[in-house]
């Protein structure tokens, strides 16, 4: 069977390579998140100020965005191993350049380098499991894959908590090293290599407007909130370069010759179903994430080491829905299991917009492994339904495609979470302050706690301001929770656009040359 793809392996072999590309999986899917609760100890150490700081996380994501598109070009010109291994060498430096930065530039340069070479690891390491196992084994082996794609920004607070109060925030960037060098080296050991290069000219066209319309679009989402949306001029500007590239490289795609997205692969309706699902999977999995540590640190008052031990239930439920749906999704409907987990993506969203500072922790892990859990049901079956009907040529293409998608609506749910948090504590705050008036009867002299929270006096007015300021964000988060759950509502309208996947019957037949 695994032979469809040219490539035949013993099975010792190929379970190396599964834990190798699972190694080169986590790391890159750990960086996009593992530096954000080192963000404060960071500012202090490479003197920026919090807006500057903030590019520690936007240049990885940008420049991982932006190359992500060509992966299956450069896979198919310079063979999928050399470009693998040339990523994983790459990224593994870069990691460690990232902890010896000694100012902000040097800091940005080095996660621009690591976003570069981490982008095909994630495509790369997809289309060559898809390649090495059976069609009847393709669940499981997704499983194992997306265990890496979601446990890693899952996870990856977690773990840059731990590192940065029990070490520095530079260890945060030195555990690649060891995990990169044992997969570098399984891989150019046990990894076969492809040599069917193409000799076409890369597409500079598509790729530069490719490129422009995703870094003014990330500078865009970044900026905004702080620029106050299109009451800027910068902020708008952004959006119409961001339209213009974006639609230049829409018509050179469907229009041009030898584009390095081929126009062919849109004609497979579960491929492109699966686009659109990935994304709305993207806008919920970093932005549910971000919201929890906030949340925890600032309104639950839970130290940082703490915080990041209560996200973990959701990378538990993750791995277990992943486990679960893996080999379920070789015995049944895949669509079946999707739906299910939106159902539980939706409960989970639905518990959280009931959240207070007071809420008892087993009430908050149980609604947080149920998010994981929700996503995990998603993710894989997602991944084997739409590439079901692709064929094998195709697929380090798709897997790039997809790949940019997530991380696309990923940079958009990050935003929209983040805007319509900060507008919603700003509206809530003004909303509550109305209610302080000489009439209101709490506030009237002659009692202890209207003598405390006496507006007349300074300490009154900040403590009455401390108690609006926090009821505000209660309720602004509340808010967010909800537009997650209504972005879930749609998402599920795209499983009517999958086909249903071939009986195992079907794939035992032998599959026509593609």
């Amino acid at each position: 069977m695994a032979r469809e793809a040219g490539v035949e392996l013993e099975v010792g072999n190929r379970g190396i390579i599964t834990v190798c590309l699972m190694i080169a999986t986590l790391m890159q899917a750990l960086d996009s998140t593992i530096a954000n609760v080192a963000l404060p100890y960071m500012q202090g150490t490479l003197s920026a100020s919090y807006d500057q700081i903030t590019w520690v996380l936007t240049s990885y994501v940008v420049m991982a965005a932006i190359m992500t598109a060509p992966v299956g070009w450069l896979a198919a010109r310079f063979g999928r191993k050399n470009l693998f291994i040339l990523s994983l060498i790459g990224f593994t430096i870069a990691s460690m350049l990232c902890g010896v930065a000694g100012s902000l530039t040097q800091m940005v340069l080095y996660r621009l380098l690591q976003g570069a070479f981490g982008a095909a690891l994630v495509p790369l390491s997809q289309s060559t499991l898809l390649d090495i196992y059976p069609p009847e084994k393709r669940g499981s082996a997704m499983s194992l894959w997306g265990m890496g794609v979601m446990l890693g920004p899952i996870l990856g607070p977690t773990l840059g908590g731990y590192l940065t109060d029990a070490f520095s925030w530079r260890y945060v960037f030195f555990v690649n090293l060891p995990f990169g060098v044992v997969a570098v080296l399984g891989l150019l050991v046990f990894m076969p290599d492809d040599r069917q290069h193409r000799t076409s000219q890369f597409d500079w066209t598509g790729f530069l407007t490719l490129s422009m319309a995703l870094a003014a679009l990330q500078l865009a989402l970044d900026r905004g909130e702080e620029m106050d949306w299109l009451s800027s001029p910068s902020i708008v500007i952004s959006f119409i370069v961001a339209g213009i590239a974006l639609y230049l490289f829409t018509v050179h795609m469907f229009m041009g010759r030898n584009t390095f997205i081929p126009r062919t692969i849109f004609a497979d309706m579960n491929f492109v179903a699966g686009l659109v699902t990935i994304f709305t999977v993207g806008l919920v999995l970093l932005a549910s994430s971000a919201l929890l540590a906030p949340f925890l640190e600032n309104l639950g008052n839970y130290p940082v080491a703490t915080a990041g031990l209560l996200m973990a239930p959701r990378g538990v439920g993750t791995l277990i829905a992943m486990q679960i749906s893996g080999r379920l999704s070789d015995k049944m409907d895949p669509r079946i299991l999707m739906f299910a987990g939106y159902l539980m993506l939706g409960l989970a969203f639905d518990m959280q917009a009931g959240w207070t500072p007071e809420v008892s922790q087993s009430y908050m892990i149980l609604t947080i492994a149920i998010q994981g859990a929700g996503l995990g049901f998603v993710f894989v079956p997602l991944q084997v339904v739409a590439f079901y009907t692709m064929p094998s040529g195709m697929r380090t293409q798709g897997s790039a495609l997809l790949s940019l998608l997530r991380n696309i609506g990923s940079a958009i749910g990050m935003s929209i979470s983040s805007a319509l948090l900060a507008h919603m504590a700003q509206y809530e705050h003004a909303h509550l302050a109305s209610y302080i008036t000489p009439f209101n009867r709490i506030l009237q002299q002659g009692g202890a706690v209207s003598r405390l929270l006496d507006p007349t006096s300074r300490s009154g007015a900040a403590l009455l301001n401390g108690m609006i300021d926090t009821q505000a964000q209660i309720i602004s988060y509340i808010d967010d929770y909800k537009f997650m759950l209504l972005a879930t509502i749609p998402a599920m309208a795209c499983l009517l656009l999958m086909r249903k996947p071939p009986s195992r019957a079907s794939l035992s037949q032998p599959q026509m040359a593609e």
